[in-house]
Parts: C-alpha cells; sequence; structure tokens
C-alpha cells in the first residue's frame, strides 16, 4: 500500500518557454536522483509557437520571417506531438514526476492529462472529451480545447498539457494545431460565453483536477519562485 504522496507546484506566472526549457530539465536531473518531489509548474508564455521531435514545419503556415510581424517565436522540442501555439490566458502544466513511482505507463499517463482538462470543462458545463484516434488532446465536438505533448525519460515526465481559457485565436489560424486538418480550436471562454473568474482561479482549479486524478494527497505551493537566475 502506497503512503500519502506530496505534490509540489510552482506558481510561476509569465515564463518564456526557453526558461521554462531549461528549468524542466534541471528539475527532471534532480527527480531522477531523488533530489526533489514530484513537481508541477504552473505558468503561461508569452505567443510561442512550439514543434515536437518529428519537426513537422509544414504545418506552420506562414513564414518564419513573419513571426517578428505578430509577435511570436518559434522553438523546436523534443516532446511527443505536432506543431500547437502557447500564449496568454492559457493554461500550462508542466508535471515533472516519476510514472514508476506511481506505477503509471506512459499510455495512462496521457489518459489523466485528459481526463484533467475534461475535468475542468465539467467544472463549467463544458462536455469535453479525449480525441479519436490519431487525434490528440481534448475536445468538444470537433473544436480543440487542450493540447498535450509529453516526454518521458527514464520514467520521468516533462512538458505537459495546454488549456484554453481564452487565448487569442487567431495565432492558431497561422498553423495546423496537432498536425489535425479541418478541425477547429477553441476556449473554455468561447464555449460558455460567459464572464469567466481570473485566470489563476482556473490554474488553481485545472492543479487541484490534476492532484486527485494523479492520487497525491496534498499539494505544497511555491508562489513566484526564483529559479531562473
Amino acid at each position: 500500500m502506497r503512503g500519502p504522496r506530496n505534490l509540489e507546484v510552482w506558481k510561476m506566472g509569465v515564463v518564456s518557454y526557453l526558461d521554462a526549457l531549461k528549468l524542466q530539465q534541471k528539475l527532471v536531473a534532480d527527480r531522477k536522483i531523488c533530489k526533489i518531489p514530484d513537481t508541477l509548474l504552473s505558468l503561461q508564455h508569452p505567443p510561442t509557437y512550439t514543434l515536437g521531435k518529428r519537426q513537422t514545419d509544414h504545418n506552420l503556415l506562414i513564414p518564419l520571417s513573419e513571426l517578428k510581424n505578430i509577435g511570436a517565436e518559434l522553438h523546436y522540442t523534443q516532446r511527443g506531438g505536432d506543431i500547437t501555439f502557447h500564449g496568454p490566458h492559457q493554461a500550462i502544466l508542466y508535471p515533472v514526476i516519476s510514472l514508476r513511482e506511481i506505477g503509471l505507463g506512459a499510455r495512462n499517463y496521457v489518459e489523466k492529462l485528459e481526463s484533467t482538462m475534461i475535468e475542468l470543462a465539467s467544472l463549467y458545463g463544458v462536455k469535453a472529451c479525449a480525441g479519436q484516434k490519431g487525434e490528440t488532446g481534448v475536445w468538444v465536438g470537433d473544436r480543440k480545447i487542450g493540447a498535450i505533448g509529453v516526454q518521458i525519460s527514464y520514467g520521468v515526465t516533462s512538458h505537459g498539457l495546454a488549456f484554453n481559457i481564452d487565448p487569442d485565436l487567431k495565432y492558431f489560424k497561422h498553423i495546423v494545431p496537432c498536425g489535425i486538418a479541418d478541425k477547429e480550436v477553441t476556449s473554455l471562454r468561447r464555449e460558455t460565453g460567459t464572464l469567466l473568474p481570473a485566470d489563476e482561479v482556473i490554474h488553481e482549479q485545472l492543479i487541484s483536477c490534476f492532484a486527485r486524478l494523479f492520487g497525491y494527497s496534498s499539494i505544497t505551493w511555491k508562489e513566484n519562485p526564483s529559479i531562473l537566475s
């Protein structure tokens, strides 16, 4: 029987993609040697497009030279999944957790990330579900509300999920989101048509859903940790 498990949550506000990537790399190394507990980064990024390890550049629909004009960056990553967008008013969770310690395989891990976003959407009366075969992430009908892209190294996770609270959906017009053509992207704001609580409130609700579904008995909060110096 497993004992009580604690999740350390770092509430970080807006963080550049590269800074968050460097931090994850450090935390993954520390988690592998049990220097730190399971850790969850909660943050937002400035407007950023990221490509997964398949590097499907053809799913970026505007020239690289135009990215600066729309105020966005492009970064290549080693996560799974295809191209996606990160930006303000999107809730991002990057779990750095040991799957071996909780006895989870990669597929079950991704399914629990999907369930985390589905449960959050249900709090606002939005019926979301996991994608059909070949469709990653979480959907409301044929509209995508949440993306998933993960990396697992020796049983320790990085990257994670992005849930659309109320991002500027125009940014998604410049890509084939997650490599799936002819599908729309949506947001919690668009689906509810109502005024939502502050982003921070929704971030905390998403974290609570994550902690419950992954079986953590307690959460330790770290506010604005000074870890990027």
